[in-house]
């Protein structure tokens, strides 16, 4: 068989290049900047008028007097929300895509009636049909900017979230907002008082048409182990040993599922957690508040299990809170490794996969 490989570019003659150059520019002045730019975006210098060197000279003086009007506007290159040829890997559908962590002042309800302001980080997602290169990212900011004057509620964060899906044509969407919520809390004896900060986050999840309204909260306690306890009385009683049980901080992340309508509060759901496990770490501490830490603890001993389980029957009781999840970790003073529990009640939590750096995000020092 004779092989007959095709001209080289060494081989191709100047006037055969000068010939597929005006081949190219004739294309090139009828065709669409986004049809150029599919191909290759340096054509555009081909084109008569924008014939320029390497290295064109270009002004260097920033033009403050120049303005943007709906023309110019349109002549700008958006390759973002380019046509499907220009995805790039697998064309398939991203279920979540969007900013994380866009951080603004947002105005909060108390229980009591009054309003509190605090930095809040903001992570707005929809999905992308696999026939869609992207999204303009500053869509999202621009849409929660609309509603963020507003004192927060579920209602606002829904509005935001109607504003995503028309804007970005998305079928699916996801507001999250991250805090600390202040509340002041008294000591336990001493009649002192200081700031317990929570780190809280709130979900508005629209997902096929569906939406859930889902509130985070990371409730930080003292364990004491009861085994320890025990072993310590042991000791004491047995051979007249001074010993002392071991405790450590420890975290519950709280996850709930709250029901249409019904108004549940960030205090609401703190005071069930401390409910639940009533050895909060402490603000304000005197001497006779420590040591009534030390016998609060003494009658409140919990391993891990115990302590997922208080939660849960806590959460179990209250109408207004539909499928949850518990995550505790106690992160052990006797040991090198943590203690640790998941617990879910319907579906919305379930998962069959733990990630793995979800246990070291429930580390509290301040």
């Amino acid at each position: 068989m004779n092989m007959h490989p095709s001209k080289s570019k060494s081989e191709l003659s100047r006037d055969e290049a000068q010939e597929a150059l005006e081949k190219l520019r004739a294309w090139a002045k009828d065709a669409s900047p986004t049809e150029i730019a599919e191909l290759e975006p340096a054509i555009a210098r081909l084109l008569p008028g924008q014939e320029v060197a390497n290295y064109p000279e270009l002004s260097r003086d920033y033009p403050e007097d120049f303005t943007v009007d709906a023309a110019y506007r349109e002549t700008l290159p958006d390759l973002q929300n380019g046509p499907t040829s220009l995805i790039k890997g697998a064309k398939k559908q991203i279920q979540h895509v969007g900013i994380s962590n866009f951080r603004l002042p947002i105005s909060y309800r108390t229980r009591e009636g009054g309003d509190v302001t605090l930095e809040t980080s903001v992570t707005g997602t929809v999905s992308l049909e696999e026939d869609k290169k992207g999204i303009n990212m500053s869509r999202i900011m621009r849409s929660f900017y609309k509603h963020a004057e507003k004192t927060f509620s579920f209602e606002v964060l829904e509005h935001a979230l109607k504003d995503y899906k028309s804007d970005l044509g998305s079928f699916d969407a996801r507001i999250q907002m991250r805090l600390r919520y202040p509340m002041k809390i008294p000591s336990l004896r001493s009649g002192l008082e200081g700031y317990q900060y929570y780190d809280i986050a709130m979900e508005k999840v629209d997902v096929n048409g569906k939406p859930l309204k889902i509130m985070h909260l990371d409730y930080v306690y003292s364990s004491t182990c009861p085994c320890s306890l025990e072993l310590s009385e042991h000791a004491r009683q047995s051979r007249g040993q001074l010993a002392t049980p071991h405790s450590q901080r420890s975290v519950a992340r709280i996850s709930v599922v709250t029901k249409p309508i019904q108004k549940l509060w960030f205090e609401d759901l703190i005071d069930m957690a401390r409910r639940a496990v009533p050895t909060e770490t402490q603000v304000m501490v005197k001497r006779e508040d420590e040591q009534a830490f030390a016998e609060l603890n003494a009658a409140n001993p919990i391993f891990v299990e115990d302590a997922a389980r208080l939660f849960c029957a806590e959460l179990q009781q209250d109408e207004r809170i539909g499928d949850f999840r518990v995550i505790a970790s106690h992160q052990e003073s006797l040991h090198s490794h943590d203690a640790v529990s998941i617990l879910t009640e319907g579906e919305t939590f379930e998962s069959g996969s733990i990630d793995p750096k979800l246990f070291t995000t429930l580390f509290h020092v301040g």
